[in-house]
């Protein structure tokens, strides 16, 4: 019987359509089983494949719709540089998938912003500034092209020249709120590194504005009510001391390392990274995945976690870490948010270590304000809510400490920096590592670094960011009363 090709298209594309990815995925791979030389199909494939978290077979689509002659190729090479980059960590490989998209096509800009990204995150600040100069030379009124050439701009001299280029690029009313958020937040650091202090603030707080209003209606709000309940709710849930369980033979729990955003949390990871028996995984969403799909709603449902679910679980998780790093010894699970699953993490591996990243409270909240965070973090548009945020951490923290205070450990950033040898002497033996002088030097390392964080930890670690809300002292007069702190006696008790 003659299979109508059509037909088969319209079905898989409605499905895609409708956002029914498994069913979509089986009409795309029934119409190619008998239309195999349908590039567009093979890339829709891989697409949907990506969305399944079936990284090999999305970049083995691709390939099919390269070869059956792809139009845009450039596009297919960029798809399969995010994948490797993002998703498998192979940092390399998306690198030339990114060079070649540019070989086939060398005006375009997608290609040079990830290929600047991805020599941001390898920390190559010159590679990274070349691509976003040959951007803004395609597109001139490229905002976020103009915005990632800011953040990469070091010399004092250099961020003068830059900040009326970022004011002008303001100015245009045709800007898109998400642009402006972008532009905003380069030029408030551009400021800050010439310490126009005043001026910068006003500038981050513009740009929260714009991040706001860039969210899809109504906008984010932090609603402080649902969060206070949903941390009691995490302390009521896990009230106890999950029992002694071990994880199965051969295949150790990850180090946790979690805290707030801006706390040291990359540092600390790097410090770890740069021992031989440690791989870093980053800000790894296996974690907060499994307990949305498995434990909804979370934590309520955990209440029911019976010891053998938990170590299905601890199976699932690092059957994911073993495919994303095989071969390693330990893995470094870096996701700051992570400090709400502490009682899981322990349920799932009860000899898990926790390392909690902390820092002076001011400059930490200050950091979050000028950082632009995901719409899913609300709380960081405002600064009051970002002290908020911070209290009700600390509030779960006490509860996580009360219950597993030894396998815990405190990684202060401000201490740290003061005494960096006896803080990485501590951090290695709480994670039973011998000492290693290479982790003095993890700003040397040849790693991936995905975090805001990126240029920070390509330096030999410094001090002027302890104590940097001196610099904002009447800004941060209502948040230090929020804290708890006074602020008149100069140097709040971190």
């Amino acid at each position: 019987m003659k299979v109508d090709i059509d037909a088969l298209v319209r079905e898989a594309s409605a499905l895609r359509a409708a956002g029914r990815v498994d069913e979509a995925i089986t009409a795309y791979e029934r119409l190619l089983s008998h239309a195999p030389a349908l590039p567009n199909s093979w890339f829709n494939l891989a697409l949907l494949q990506r969305r399944a978290r079936r990284f090999a077979a999305a970049l083995q689509c691709y390939g099919q719709a390269l070869h059956h002659g792809l139009s845009g190729p450039e596009e297919a090479h960029l798809n399969r540089a995010v994948i490797l980059s993002d998703d498998l960590r192979r940092p390399h490989d998306a690198q030339r998938e990114l060079e070649q998209a540019l070989s086939l096509n060398p005006r375009y800009v997608p290609a040079l912003q990830n290929l600047g990204n991805l020599h941001e995150d390898l920390g190559r600040r010159e590679a990274a500034r070349q691509c976003y100069e040959r951007a803004l030379a395609i597109e001139p009124g490229h905002g976020v092209m103009l915005a990632r050439l800011a953040q990469v701009t070091q010399a004092t001299e250099d961020m003068q020249t830059l900040i009326p280029r970022l004011q002008a690029a303001l100015a245009q009313p045709s800007r898109q709120a998400e642009e402006r958020a972008e532009l905003g937040f380069a030029l408030g650091r551009l400021l800050d590194g010439c310490q126009r202090y005043d001026e910068a603030f006003a500038a981050y707080a513009r740009a929260n504005q714009a991040s706001r209003a860039s969210a899809p209606a109504p906008g984010p709000r932090y609603d402080r009510a649902a969060h206070e309940a949903h941390i009691t709710a995490l302390i009521e849930t896990f009230a106890h001391r999950a029992g002694h369980r071990t994880s199965r033979a051969g295949r150790s729990p990850p180090i946790f390392i979690c805290g707030m955003f801006r706390s040291g949390s990359t540092l600390a990871e790097q410090v770890l990274a740069s021992h031989p028996r440690v791989v870093s995984g980053g800000e790894l969403d296996i974690l907060p995945r499994l307990a949305t799909a498995l434990l909804h709603p979370f934590p309520q449902a955990a209440q029911a976690l019976r010891d053998d679910m938990a170590a299905r679980l601890a199976d699932r998780y690092l059957d994911e870490v073993g495919a994303l790093f095989p071969g390693a010894d330990l893995v470094t699970d870096k996701r700051p948010d992570n400090y709400r699953y502490i009682g899981l993490i322990k349920k799932m591996f009860p000899s898990a270590r926790i390392v909690y990243t902390r820092r002076n409270p001011l400059d930490n909240c200050l950091s979050v304000f000028f950082l632009h965070l995901a719409h899913g973090m609300p709380y960081a548009l405002d600064l009051l809510d970002t002290g908020h945020y911070h209290l009700q951490q600390q509030r779960l923290m006490a509860h996580w400490k009360a219950l597993f205070g030894d396998d815990i450990l405190d990684f202060d950033y401000d201490a740290f920096v003061q005494a960096p040898r006896e803080g990485t002497a501590r951090l290695l033996a709480f994670c039973g590592l011998d000492w290693d002088d290479r982790c003095l030097a993890f700003h040397q390392a040849d790693t991936q670094v995905r975090t805001a964080s990126v240029w920070q930890v390509r330096e030999p670690l410094y001090q002027r960011a302890s104590g940097r809300w001196r610099n904002y002292r009447q800004p941060v007069q209502e948040l230090a009363r929020q804290l708890g702190l006074d602020i008149d006696k100069d140097t709040p008790p971190a």
